[in-house]
Protein backbone atom coordinates (compact mmCIF):
# COMPACT_ATOMS: atom_id res chain seq x y z
CA UNK A 1 0.00 0.00 0.00
CA UNK A 2 1.06 3.82 -0.94
CA UNK A 3 2.33 4.86 2.33
CA UNK A 4 2.35 8.65 1.79
CA UNK A 5 -1.75 7.70 0.80
CA UNK A 6 -1.67 6.37 4.46
CA UNK A 7 -0.15 9.18 6.09
CA UNK A 8 -2.63 11.68 4.07
CA UNK A 9 -5.92 9.81 4.86
CA UNK A 10 -5.23 9.00 8.33
CA UNK A 11 -7.55 11.50 9.46
CA UNK A 12 -10.92 11.17 12.31
CA UNK A 13 -14.00 9.81 10.48
CA UNK A 14 -16.94 8.13 10.78
CA UNK A 15 -17.74 4.39 10.53
CA UNK A 16 -20.89 5.14 8.53
CA UNK A 17 -23.57 2.22 10.20
CA UNK A 18 -25.85 5.85 9.81
CA UNK A 19 -26.13 9.15 8.15
CA UNK A 20 -26.44 11.91 9.51
CA UNK A 21 -23.59 10.48 12.05
CA UNK A 22 -24.36 10.80 15.52
CA UNK A 23 -22.71 13.85 16.46
CA UNK A 24 -24.32 15.66 13.54
CA UNK A 25 -28.21 15.07 14.33
CA UNK A 26 -30.15 18.19 15.19
CA UNK A 27 -29.89 19.43 18.66
CA UNK A 28 -33.52 19.69 19.25
CA UNK A 29 -34.27 16.06 19.52
CA UNK A 30 -37.74 14.86 18.21
CA UNK A 31 -40.49 15.44 20.56
CA UNK A 32 -42.49 12.43 21.36
CA UNK A 33 -45.32 12.71 18.99
CA UNK A 34 -42.81 13.13 16.13
CA UNK A 35 -41.05 10.53 17.05
CA UNK A 36 -44.69 8.29 17.48
CA UNK A 37 -45.94 9.63 13.90
CA UNK A 38 -42.40 8.63 12.36
CA UNK A 39 -42.52 5.56 13.69
CA UNK A 40 -46.11 4.53 12.82
CA UNK A 41 -45.43 6.19 9.50
CA UNK A 42 -42.29 3.58 9.26
CA UNK A 43 -44.60 0.31 10.26
CA UNK A 44 -47.41 1.15 7.54
CA UNK A 45 -44.81 1.13 4.94
CA UNK A 46 -42.88 -2.17 5.85
CA UNK A 47 -46.29 -3.28 6.88
CA UNK A 48 -47.59 -2.78 3.18
CA UNK A 49 -44.62 -3.77 1.54
CA UNK A 50 -44.16 -7.36 3.74
CA UNK A 51 -40.50 -6.08 4.15
CA UNK A 52 -41.11 -6.30 8.14
CA UNK A 53 -39.14 -5.03 10.98
CA UNK A 54 -35.56 -5.18 11.92
CA UNK A 55 -35.47 -5.97 16.15
CA UNK A 56 -32.15 -4.68 18.02
CA UNK A 57 -32.16 -5.97 21.88
CA UNK A 58 -29.56 -4.05 23.43
CA UNK A 59 -28.56 -6.03 27.02
CA UNK A 60 -25.82 -3.82 28.71
CA UNK A 61 -24.43 -6.19 31.01
CA UNK A 62 -20.95 -7.67 31.71
CA UNK A 63 -18.97 -9.05 33.94
CA UNK A 64 -15.82 -7.74 33.78
CA UNK A 65 -14.79 -4.29 31.91
CA UNK A 66 -12.81 -5.10 28.49
CA UNK A 67 -10.43 -1.87 28.23
CA UNK A 68 -11.03 -1.58 24.91
CA UNK A 69 -14.77 -1.34 24.14
CA UNK A 70 -16.19 1.40 22.86
CA UNK A 71 -20.03 -0.13 23.84
CA UNK A 72 -22.56 0.98 26.24
CA UNK A 73 -22.17 -1.42 29.36
CA UNK A 74 -22.48 -2.01 33.00
CA UNK A 75 -20.09 -3.64 34.68
CA UNK A 76 -21.63 -6.29 37.62
CA UNK A 77 -22.03 -9.58 38.82
CA UNK A 78 -25.21 -9.32 40.18
CA UNK A 79 -27.23 -11.41 37.60
CA UNK A 80 -30.12 -10.56 39.92
CA UNK A 81 -30.45 -7.79 37.50
CA UNK A 82 -31.78 -9.78 34.47
CA UNK A 83 -35.55 -10.26 35.54
CA UNK A 84 -36.51 -6.64 35.96
CA UNK A 85 -34.59 -5.50 32.73
CA UNK A 86 -36.42 -8.36 30.85
CA UNK A 87 -39.06 -6.56 32.38
CA UNK A 88 -38.67 -3.63 30.85
CA UNK A 89 -37.79 -4.51 27.59
CA UNK A 90 -41.07 -6.06 27.20
CA UNK A 91 -43.01 -2.92 28.91
CA UNK A 92 -40.79 -0.75 25.82
CA UNK A 93 -41.68 -3.46 23.55
CA UNK A 94 -45.84 -3.33 24.06
CA UNK A 95 -45.23 1.02 23.73
CA UNK A 96 -44.70 0.22 20.00
CA UNK A 97 -47.69 -2.74 20.01
CA UNK A 98 -49.59 -0.14 21.08
CA UNK A 99 -48.60 2.69 18.08
CA UNK A 100 -48.53 -0.44 15.17
CA UNK A 101 -51.84 -1.50 16.30
CA UNK A 102 -51.67 -5.05 14.84
CA UNK A 103 -49.13 -7.73 15.34
CA UNK A 104 -45.84 -6.21 13.33
CA UNK A 105 -43.91 -8.80 11.24
CA UNK A 106 -40.25 -9.23 12.42
CA UNK A 107 -37.77 -10.00 10.04
CA UNK A 108 -34.38 -9.74 11.77
CA UNK A 109 -32.95 -9.90 15.17
CA UNK A 110 -29.98 -9.83 17.16
CA UNK A 111 -29.03 -9.63 20.86
CA UNK A 112 -26.25 -7.40 21.18
CA UNK A 113 -24.73 -5.35 24.23
CA UNK A 114 -22.70 -5.87 26.74
CA UNK A 115 -22.75 -9.28 26.90
CA UNK A 116 -26.03 -11.23 26.01
CA UNK A 117 -24.97 -14.30 27.42
CA UNK A 118 -24.42 -12.45 30.22
CA UNK A 119 -28.44 -13.47 30.56
CA UNK A 120 -28.99 -17.44 31.71
CA UNK A 121 -31.04 -19.61 29.02
CA UNK A 122 -33.96 -19.30 30.77
CA UNK A 123 -33.94 -15.52 30.84
CA UNK A 124 -33.67 -15.33 27.22
CA UNK A 125 -36.19 -17.94 26.73
CA UNK A 126 -38.53 -15.74 28.16
CA UNK A 127 -37.79 -12.53 26.69
CA UNK A 128 -38.09 -14.24 23.35
CA UNK A 129 -41.12 -15.52 23.43
CA UNK A 130 -42.65 -12.31 25.21
CA UNK A 131 -41.56 -10.58 22.22
CA UNK A 132 -42.73 -12.92 19.48
CA UNK A 133 -46.53 -13.47 21.66
CA UNK A 134 -47.49 -10.12 20.03
CA UNK A 135 -45.68 -10.69 16.67
CA UNK A 136 -45.21 -12.33 13.49
CA UNK A 137 -42.21 -14.46 12.83
CA UNK A 138 -41.26 -14.56 9.77
CA UNK A 139 -40.49 -18.22 8.62
CA UNK A 140 -36.79 -16.88 7.40
CA UNK A 141 -36.27 -14.50 9.87
CA UNK A 142 -32.91 -13.57 10.69
CA UNK A 143 -32.01 -14.05 14.16
CA UNK A 144 -28.65 -13.27 15.60
CA UNK A 145 -26.73 -13.13 18.98
CA UNK A 146 -23.13 -11.86 20.62
CA UNK A 147 -21.84 -14.48 22.88
CA UNK A 148 -18.61 -14.15 24.55
CA UNK A 149 -16.64 -17.64 24.62
CA UNK A 150 -15.98 -17.76 28.36
CA UNK A 151 -19.38 -17.99 29.29
CA UNK A 152 -21.62 -19.09 26.43
CA UNK A 153 -22.62 -22.59 27.27
CA UNK A 154 -24.24 -25.15 25.34
CA UNK A 155 -27.65 -25.02 27.02
CA UNK A 156 -27.05 -21.05 25.79
CA UNK A 157 -26.83 -22.24 22.48
CA UNK A 158 -29.44 -25.00 22.24
CA UNK A 159 -31.87 -22.80 23.52
CA UNK A 160 -31.56 -19.91 21.48
CA UNK A 161 -31.42 -22.53 18.61
CA UNK A 162 -34.67 -23.73 19.51
CA UNK A 163 -36.22 -20.49 18.85
CA UNK A 164 -34.67 -20.11 15.63
CA UNK A 165 -31.43 -18.39 16.44
CA UNK A 166 -29.32 -19.82 13.72
CA UNK A 167 -26.26 -17.32 13.49
CA UNK A 168 -23.73 -16.72 16.56
CA UNK A 169 -21.06 -14.17 16.82
CA UNK A 170 -18.16 -14.64 19.01
CA UNK A 171 -16.22 -12.02 20.28
CA UNK A 172 -12.33 -12.95 20.11
CA UNK A 173 -10.62 -9.98 19.65
CA UNK A 174 -7.09 -11.51 19.26
CA UNK A 175 -5.52 -15.24 20.19
CA UNK A 176 -2.41 -13.28 21.87
CA UNK A 177 -2.61 -13.76 25.65
CA UNK A 178 0.00 -10.60 26.18
CA UNK A 179 -2.85 -8.22 24.25
CA UNK A 180 -5.47 -10.16 25.92
CA UNK A 181 -4.33 -8.90 29.51
CA UNK A 182 -3.91 -5.74 28.52
CA UNK A 183 -7.42 -5.33 27.49
CA UNK A 184 -8.57 -7.45 29.93
CA UNK A 185 -10.58 -9.70 27.57
CA UNK A 186 -8.58 -13.15 28.48
CA UNK A 187 -10.18 -16.18 26.83
CA UNK A 188 -8.55 -19.39 27.32
CA UNK A 189 -8.20 -20.61 23.48
CA UNK A 190 -9.72 -23.98 24.52
CA UNK A 191 -13.52 -21.74 25.14
CA UNK A 192 -13.35 -20.54 21.56
CA UNK A 193 -12.97 -24.20 20.23
CA UNK A 194 -15.61 -25.50 22.40
CA UNK A 195 -18.24 -23.10 21.94
CA UNK A 196 -17.73 -22.92 17.82
CA UNK A 197 -17.61 -27.53 18.25
CA UNK A 198 -21.14 -27.25 19.94
CA UNK A 199 -22.55 -24.49 17.76
CA UNK A 200 -21.77 -26.54 14.94
CA UNK A 201 -22.85 -29.84 16.64
CA UNK A 202 -26.31 -28.30 17.32
CA UNK A 203 -26.71 -26.52 13.93
CA UNK A 204 -25.81 -22.99 13.74
CA UNK A 205 -25.44 -22.25 10.13
CA UNK A 206 -23.24 -19.06 10.55
CA UNK A 207 -20.18 -18.48 13.19
CA UNK A 208 -19.22 -14.93 13.02
CA UNK A 209 -15.53 -14.26 14.94
CA UNK A 210 -15.07 -10.68 16.10
CA UNK A 211 -11.29 -10.12 15.38
CA UNK A 212 -9.69 -5.92 16.09
CA UNK A 213 -6.23 -4.87 14.33
CA UNK A 214 -4.35 -2.04 16.19
CA UNK A 215 -4.43 -3.16 19.72
CA UNK A 216 -2.38 -1.78 22.11
CA UNK A 217 0.57 -4.74 22.10
CA UNK A 218 -0.35 -5.90 18.74
CA UNK A 219 2.65 -6.96 16.61
CA UNK A 220 2.63 -8.28 12.90
CA UNK A 221 3.58 -11.84 14.18
CA UNK A 222 1.03 -11.53 16.69
CA UNK A 223 -2.03 -10.72 14.70
CA UNK A 224 -0.68 -13.55 11.77
CA UNK A 225 -0.81 -16.14 14.65
CA UNK A 226 -3.85 -14.75 15.96
CA UNK A 227 -5.48 -15.39 12.03
CA UNK A 228 -3.64 -18.51 11.98
CA UNK A 229 -5.62 -19.80 14.46
CA UNK A 230 -8.94 -17.93 13.39
CA UNK A 231 -8.48 -19.44 10.07
CA UNK A 232 -7.59 -23.21 11.58
CA UNK A 233 -11.21 -22.87 13.23
CA UNK A 234 -12.96 -22.30 9.69
CA UNK A 235 -15.80 -19.55 11.05
CA UNK A 236 -18.26 -18.82 8.00
CA UNK A 237 -17.91 -14.70 8.95
CA UNK A 238 -15.07 -12.81 9.93
CA UNK A 239 -14.99 -9.59 10.95
CA UNK A 240 -11.88 -7.79 11.15
CA UNK A 241 -12.11 -4.23 12.49
CA UNK A 242 -10.06 -1.21 13.08
CA UNK A 243 -9.25 -0.65 16.67
CA UNK A 244 -11.18 2.79 17.92
CA UNK A 245 -9.36 4.85 20.14
CA UNK A 246 -11.75 7.51 21.92
CA UNK A 247 -10.87 7.57 25.07
CA UNK A 248 -12.42 10.85 25.63
CA UNK A 249 -15.86 8.74 25.54
CA UNK A 250 -14.43 5.14 26.35
CA UNK A 251 -12.32 5.94 30.02
CA UNK A 252 -11.07 2.31 29.87
CA UNK A 253 -8.54 3.03 27.02
CA UNK A 254 -6.81 5.12 29.49
CA UNK A 255 -5.51 1.99 30.86
CA UNK A 256 -2.48 1.79 28.19
CA UNK A 257 -1.22 5.02 26.41
CA UNK A 258 -1.52 5.80 22.43
CA UNK A 259 3.13 4.44 22.90
CA UNK A 260 1.30 1.04 23.08
CA UNK A 261 -0.54 1.36 19.68
CA UNK A 262 0.44 0.10 15.87
CA UNK A 263 0.18 3.60 14.23
CA UNK A 264 -0.63 4.73 10.72
CA UNK A 265 1.58 2.70 8.00
CA UNK A 266 2.40 -0.23 11.03
CA UNK A 267 -1.48 -0.68 12.16
CA UNK A 268 -2.46 -0.93 8.18
CA UNK A 269 0.04 -3.34 7.65
CA UNK A 270 -1.93 -5.73 10.09
CA UNK A 271 -5.16 -5.00 7.58
CA UNK A 272 -2.86 -5.79 4.32
CA UNK A 273 -1.52 -9.06 5.90
CA UNK A 274 -4.78 -10.22 8.01
CA UNK A 275 -6.78 -9.86 4.11
CA UNK A 276 -4.04 -11.58 2.40
CA UNK A 277 -4.25 -14.41 4.26
CA UNK A 278 -8.43 -14.23 4.95
CA UNK A 279 -8.84 -14.64 1.08
CA UNK A 280 -5.88 -17.55 1.12
CA UNK A 281 -8.13 -19.14 2.68
CA UNK A 282 -11.30 -18.71 1.01
CA UNK A 283 -13.16 -15.84 2.38
CA UNK A 284 -14.11 -12.61 0.61
CA UNK A 285 -13.94 -9.31 1.45
CA UNK A 286 -17.59 -8.38 1.84
CA UNK A 287 -17.88 -4.39 2.37
CA UNK A 288 -15.80 -2.59 5.03
CA UNK A 289 -13.98 -4.95 7.62
CA UNK A 290 -16.43 -7.99 7.07
CA UNK A 291 -15.18 -11.07 5.19
CA UNK A 292 -17.26 -14.24 4.17
CA UNK A 293 -16.72 -17.87 2.94
CA UNK A 294 -18.86 -18.48 -0.34
CA UNK A 295 -21.09 -20.79 1.50
CA UNK A 296 -22.29 -18.01 4.03
CA UNK A 297 -25.59 -15.51 3.42
CA UNK A 298 -23.12 -12.40 3.51
CA UNK A 299 -21.34 -13.72 0.08
CA UNK A 300 -25.05 -14.02 -1.84
CA UNK A 301 -26.09 -10.99 -0.82
CA UNK A 302 -22.98 -8.96 -1.65
CA UNK A 303 -23.14 -11.01 -5.28
CA UNK A 304 -26.60 -9.81 -5.73
CA UNK A 305 -26.19 -6.28 -4.89
CA UNK A 306 -28.41 -6.94 -1.45
CA UNK A 307 -26.22 -6.15 1.31
CA UNK A 308 -27.71 -3.62 3.75
CA UNK A 309 -25.76 -1.51 6.47
CA UNK A 310 -27.12 0.09 9.52
CA UNK A 311 -26.44 -0.05 13.48
CA UNK A 312 -26.35 -3.67 13.16
CA UNK A 313 -23.39 -3.69 11.05
CA UNK A 314 -23.86 -5.54 7.64
CA UNK A 315 -26.92 -7.59 6.86
CA UNK A 316 -28.05 -9.67 4.31
CA UNK A 317 -31.62 -8.14 5.38
CA UNK A 318 -32.93 -5.10 4.21
CA UNK A 319 -35.27 -3.57 6.20
CA UNK A 320 -35.65 -0.50 6.45
CA UNK A 321 -36.69 -0.25 9.65
CA UNK A 322 -35.31 -0.78 12.69
CA UNK A 323 -36.75 -1.26 16.34
CA UNK A 324 -33.75 -0.92 18.93
CA UNK A 325 -35.11 -1.95 22.46
CA UNK A 326 -33.48 -1.06 25.96
CA UNK A 327 -30.67 1.56 27.49
CA UNK A 328 -28.96 3.32 24.36
CA UNK A 329 -30.41 1.36 21.82
CA UNK A 330 -30.88 3.38 18.12
CA UNK A 331 -33.94 3.20 16.19
CA UNK A 332 -33.90 3.88 12.80
CA UNK A 333 -37.31 4.49 11.10
CA UNK A 334 -35.14 5.29 7.67
CA UNK A 335 -36.62 9.28 8.07
CA UNK A 336 -35.82 9.11 11.63
CA UNK A 337 -33.64 8.18 14.23
CA UNK A 338 -34.10 8.11 17.58
CA UNK A 339 -31.68 6.76 20.65
CA UNK A 340 -32.54 5.50 24.34
CA UNK A 341 -31.43 6.57 27.62
CA UNK A 342 -28.10 5.41 27.80
CA UNK A 343 -27.94 4.69 31.98
CA UNK A 344 -30.08 1.97 33.01
CA UNK A 345 -31.55 3.57 35.73
CA UNK A 346 -32.83 6.33 33.61
CA UNK A 347 -33.86 4.38 30.87
CA UNK A 348 -36.12 1.97 33.34
CA UNK A 349 -38.14 5.23 34.82
CA UNK A 350 -38.99 5.91 31.66
CA UNK A 351 -40.47 2.86 30.12
CA UNK A 352 -41.60 1.90 33.55
CA UNK A 353 -44.20 5.22 33.43
CA UNK A 354 -45.36 4.44 29.96
CA UNK A 355 -43.12 6.77 27.85
CA UNK A 356 -40.80 6.53 25.14
CA UNK A 357 -37.47 6.11 26.50
CA UNK A 358 -35.81 8.55 23.43
CA UNK A 359 -33.40 11.06 24.50
CA UNK A 360 -31.97 12.14 21.35
CA UNK A 361 -32.89 11.53 17.67
CA UNK A 362 -32.37 12.84 14.27
CA UNK A 363 -35.70 13.89 11.91
CA UNK A 364 -33.94 13.71 7.85
CA UNK A 365 -34.63 16.14 5.64
CA UNK A 366 -34.77 15.32 1.62
CA UNK A 367 -30.84 15.94 1.26
CA UNK A 368 -30.06 13.72 4.51
CA UNK A 369 -32.19 10.90 2.56
CA UNK A 370 -30.25 11.36 -0.59
CA UNK A 371 -26.61 11.54 0.93
CA UNK A 372 -27.99 9.06 3.18
CA UNK A 373 -28.32 6.52 -0.07
CA UNK A 374 -25.73 7.39 -1.87
CA UNK A 375 -23.03 6.75 1.59
CA UNK A 376 -24.96 3.37 1.78
CA UNK A 377 -24.31 2.54 -1.94
CA UNK A 378 -20.71 3.09 -1.12
CA UNK A 379 -20.67 1.17 1.63
CA UNK A 380 -22.29 -1.76 0.61
CA UNK A 381 -21.60 -2.21 -2.94
CA UNK A 382 -18.46 0.09 -3.16
CA UNK A 383 -20.73 2.40 -6.18
CA UNK A 384 -23.02 4.85 -6.55
CA UNK A 385 -24.75 6.74 -9.13
CA UNK A 386 -27.11 9.61 -9.06
CA UNK A 387 -29.95 11.17 -11.47
CA UNK A 388 -28.72 14.31 -13.64
CA UNK A 389 -31.31 16.55 -11.06
CA UNK A 390 -29.72 14.91 -7.74
CA UNK A 391 -26.19 15.86 -9.04
CA UNK A 392 -26.94 19.12 -9.56
CA UNK A 393 -27.85 19.95 -6.10
CA UNK A 394 -25.04 21.90 -3.95
CA UNK A 395 -24.42 18.44 -1.89
CA UNK A 396 -23.51 16.79 -4.91
CA UNK A 397 -21.84 19.44 -6.32
CA UNK A 398 -19.66 19.95 -3.17
CA UNK A 399 -19.15 16.40 -2.97
CA UNK A 400 -17.99 15.98 -6.28
CA UNK A 401 -15.13 18.52 -5.74
CA UNK A 402 -13.76 16.84 -3.00
CA UNK A 403 -14.26 13.27 -4.58
CA UNK A 404 -11.74 14.81 -7.40
CA UNK A 405 -8.67 14.54 -5.31
CA UNK A 406 -9.55 10.88 -3.92
CA UNK A 407 -9.63 10.10 -8.03
CA UNK A 408 -6.91 11.82 -8.56
CA UNK A 409 -5.33 9.51 -5.84
CA UNK A 410 -6.32 6.47 -7.91
CA UNK A 411 -8.66 5.44 -5.40
CA UNK A 412 -12.03 5.74 -7.28
CA UNK A 413 -13.57 6.26 -10.76
CA UNK A 414 -15.34 9.41 -10.92
CA UNK A 415 -17.97 10.61 -13.54
CA UNK A 416 -20.45 12.48 -13.77
CA UNK A 417 -23.68 10.81 -12.26
CA UNK A 418 -21.19 7.82 -10.50
CA UNK A 419 -18.83 6.92 -8.17
CA UNK A 420 -16.86 3.94 -8.75
CA UNK A 421 -14.35 2.56 -5.92
CA UNK A 422 -11.53 0.87 -7.52
CA UNK A 423 -9.53 -2.40 -5.70
CA UNK A 424 -7.10 0.37 -4.19
CA UNK A 425 -9.58 2.20 -2.77
CA UNK A 426 -11.32 0.02 -0.60
CA UNK A 427 -9.87 0.81 2.57
CA UNK A 428 -10.04 3.95 2.44
CA UNK A 429 -13.98 3.64 2.27
CA UNK A 430 -14.85 6.24 5.32
CA UNK A 431 -12.56 8.71 3.61
CA UNK A 432 -14.37 8.21 0.13
CA UNK A 433 -17.80 8.01 2.22
CA UNK A 434 -16.85 11.21 4.41
CA UNK A 435 -16.71 13.48 0.44
CA UNK A 436 -20.45 13.25 0.64
CA UNK A 437 -20.72 14.03 4.25
CA UNK A 438 -22.45 17.54 3.81
CA UNK A 439 -22.99 17.74 7.46
CA UNK A 440 -19.33 16.94 8.48
CA UNK A 441 -18.26 19.28 6.52
CA UNK A 442 -20.31 22.51 7.24
CA UNK A 443 -19.85 22.26 10.88
CA UNK A 444 -15.98 20.87 11.52
CA UNK A 445 -16.08 19.41 14.95
CA UNK A 446 -13.16 21.27 16.95
CA UNK A 447 -12.07 18.62 18.78
CA UNK A 448 -11.41 14.95 17.87
CA UNK A 449 -14.81 13.18 18.43
CA UNK A 450 -14.17 9.89 15.65
CA UNK A 451 -11.50 7.10 15.35
CA UNK A 452 -9.00 7.30 12.34
CA UNK A 453 -9.83 5.96 9.47
CA UNK A 454 -6.63 3.96 8.66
Amino acid sequence: MNTNLVRKYNVPGPRYTSYPTVPYWNEVPPTEEEWKQHVKNAFQVADNSGEGLSLYLHLPFCEKLCTYCGCNKRITMNHKVEDPYITNLLQEWNLYLQLFGKKPLIKEVHLGGGTPTFFSPANLQKLMDGLFEGAIVAPDAEMSFEGHPNNTTRNHLQTLYNIGFRRVSFGIQDFDPEVQRVINRIQPLENVERVTREAREIGYDSINYDLIYGLPKQTLASIIRTIEIANSLRPDRIAFYSYAHVPWTSPGQRGYSEADLPRDEEKRALYEEGKKMFEAAGYVEIGMDHFALKTDKLYAASQKAQLHRNFMGYSSSGTRFVLGLGASAISDTWTAFGQNLKKVETYRAAVESGRFPIFRGHLLNREDLVLRQHILNLMCRFQTNWKEEEGKTFALVEAKDRLKELAQDQLLVLEEDSVQVRESGKPFIRNICMALDARLWRNKPETQIFSSTI
